[in-house]
């Protein structure tokens, strides 16, 4: 009997950590933050390529000074314009931070629209990694707490 005790408790264990996997939080350009940054766009182009971004992922703007981030359209994002209704995707955000929840696989366009600090590179494109990884974490927990009831049906 005990060691029934045992079994279930570990399933249950193993169960909620992995349907307890849950989403992440990205701070945007790390330790830089939201600013203009020194090097152009390639330094938020490098930060968002190396992040692994997945379905329901915050991220957060963080900045001191005068800044604010806008999600906006691709042609928002390529022409640095936030000023066009059609191009604004949120309102533009004044005080930091801010956070953002990625909730859907399509890219998210960011940019800062003082001044010409998005043309000196204060844009971010954040593209979810791969749409097949919150399937496949949804299919393991359905598998997971089916073997759970399985094997409690079994046990009792």
């Amino acid at each position: 009997m005990g060691y029934k005790i045992v079994f279930i408790g570990l399933l249950i264990a193993l169960s909620s950590l992995v349907i307890g996997c849950g989403a992440d939080t990205y701070s945007v350009g790390n330790d830089m933050g939201w600013t203009v940054p020194p090097g152009g766009d390639s330094a938020y182009r490098n930060w968002a390529a190396r992040e692994d971004f997945e379905l329901g992922d915050q991220i957060i703007f963080r900045w001191i000074g005068t800044h604010n981030v806008v999600q906006v359209t691709r042609e928002g994002y390529d022409n640095c314009s936030a000023t066009n209704y059609n191009m604004t995707l949120s309102p533009v955000h004044t005080s930091s931070p801010t956070t953002f929840t990625l909730n859907s696989t399509a890219p998210h366009y960011f940019i800062c629209t003082v001044d010409s600090h998005c043309r000196l590179g204060q844009r971010v494109t954040v593209q979810i990694g791969s749409s097949a990884a919150t399937p496949s974490l949804i299919k393991t927990g359905a598998f997971l707490s089916t073997i759970l009831m399985a094997s409690i049906s079994l046990l009792i």
